[in-house]
């Protein structure tokens, strides 16, 4: 079948794909260009400024993909329930996830502000005055975003369900240009230190989810929560919202904790290692930015195609959009390869950590093209099918085995140094890719429909 020609009688043509991907992709972008134009204002301060900014955001981040995963699992159980017309029980699982991950979300930011310089020293261990200093002041005022971050990822999931990916976007857009803004003003103009980053970002993640939560109660919208101050949980629907987001949000989250572990690691090599790795993040992102957009819209259309219980749709649907995620990570990766020199150009850092970012990213982005779409865009079949906690097995496994201690072992024993931590990497994808591949032709991906 040509993956390039939508049969007519399928749920998703061509044009209903490109609304609701490229929405999706616009959104990441400008989610990822925020974090690039604060890495660039941060590298203004110094590369301990930088350095300590880095590795907070990889503990925020942490934090961001478990919300997000959790908002998936509620969006795969209102998109089965959607393929299956049973409107008002995809109503009731939209309203649980809201108010499920709000109260959560607010726990956790109880938790990490009280427990920061804790939780600081247990992840990275001895790093120097200056990056601790910059990196305590940057978690205690950036940990204030995050009921915010959960709630806006449970709505925009919401509104992706339903195909309405732009409303999601445009709300971003608002709130990324402010936050851009509020950035460049804080830091160039007012003189402050990371705060003049922090303070933004919380203002802005904070008006994300309001103008989502207002979308999402209009009850002229398909998929509505209900509007209420006085919430009910229903846990038979709860359950079947955590069967899914709950093994994802653990993968995601131990996923980004791994990275976390790996960074510890890199500490040790000193403040450039860092610097390096954190710009190579930074930019390298960039290399699977479609890839990520469109794994998030494949989740939705999966479920969607599940519900129907049309199996075949879901396989045709899977295979367009690995060919599609390939031919657009060339195209992104060339782009970064040729603008590589004037974008290192922009953090001001030293010859040889701008010569170790420059290896990192385009290594990368290699490997971004050669093997990443079957690691990270054939599970996300899976999850829409609801079979979430086979890839949450496999995926602990994999980084576990390969991530964590392959970087310990290249990285440190043999010398290899923050490189290491990388090589390390990408061999967890080639291990990964392989093994969905066969779960992907055993068919047993198909046995786990939610509703």
């Amino acid at each position: 079948m040509n993956v390039f020609k939508t049969p007519e009688n399928y749920l998703y043509s061509n044009k209903a794909l490109l609304a609701l991907f490229i929405p999706i992709l616009i959104e990441y972008s400008l989610e990822f260009f925020v974090g690039f134009a604060d890495s660039v204002m941060v590298a203004s301060l110094g590369e301990a400024a930088i350095s300590g900014v880095s590795l907070v955001d990889f503990l925020v981040q942490l934090l961001i993909f478990s919300f997000s995963a959790l908002a998936t699992g509620g969006a795969v159980v209102a998109g089965q329930y959607l393929g299956d017309k049973q409107i008002k029980k995809a109503q009731n699982s939209a309203t649980q996830l809201v108010w499920f991950s709000a109260i959560l979300s607010t726990v956790l930011m109880i938790f990490v502000i009280v427990l920061r310089q804790f939780i600081i020293g247990l992840l990275f261990g001895q790093i120097e005055p200056d990056v601790w200093a910059n990196a305590d002041v940057y978690l205690y005022i950036v940990a204030l975003s995050i009921p915010f971050l959960a709630i806006y990822n449970a709505g925009a999931a919401i509104f992706r369900t339903t195909n309405n990916a732009s409303l999601p976007m445009k709300i971003l857009l608002v709130c990324d240009v402010l936050n851009i803004i509020g950035n460049a003003i804080c830091i160039y103009w007012l003189g402050w230190d990371v705060s003049g980053v922090a303070i933004p970002t919380v203002i802005a993640r904070a008006l994300s989810a309001i103008l989502i939560l207002y979308f999402v109660v209009d009850e002229d919208y398909k998929l509505h929560i209900k509007r209420t101050f006085r919430h009910k949980f229903d846990f038979n629907m709860l359950k079947k919202v955590l069967k899914v987001g709950i093994p994802y949000g653990i993968e995601n989250g131990l996923f980004q904790l791994g990275r976390v572990l790996v960074l510890s690691l890199v500490s040790t090599f000193g403040t450039m290692a860092i610097a390096a790795n954190s710009v190579g993040y930074s930019i390298g992102i960039f290399s699977v930015l479609p890839g990520f957009a469109i794994n998030l819209g494949l989740t939705a259309v999966i479920s969607n195609c599940v519900g129907a219980d049309d199996y075949g749709q879901a396989r045709y649907y899977n295979k367009k959009m690995l060919v599609v995620v390939v031919i657009s990570h060339v195209i992104i990766n060339l782009i970064i390869f040729l603008a590589l020199p004037f974008i290192l150009g922009m953090y001001n850092l030293s010859a040889h950590t701008a010569s170790m970012t420059a290896e990192m990213v385009i290594w990368h982005g290699i490997f971004a093209i050669i093997i990443w779409p079957l690691s990270f865009t054939l599970p996300s079949t899976f999850r829409g099918a609801g079979d979430s906690k086979s890839v949450m097995y496999i995926s602990l496994a994999v980084m576990f085995v390969c991530r964590i201690a392959l970087s310990y072992v290249i990285a440190d024993w043999m010398g290899i140094g923050v490189f290491g931590t990388w090589i390390a990497m990408f061999i967890d994808w080639y291990v990964r890719a392989g093994i969905y591949i066969y779960r992907y032709f055993s068919n047993k991906w198909t046995e786990y429909r939610v509703v």
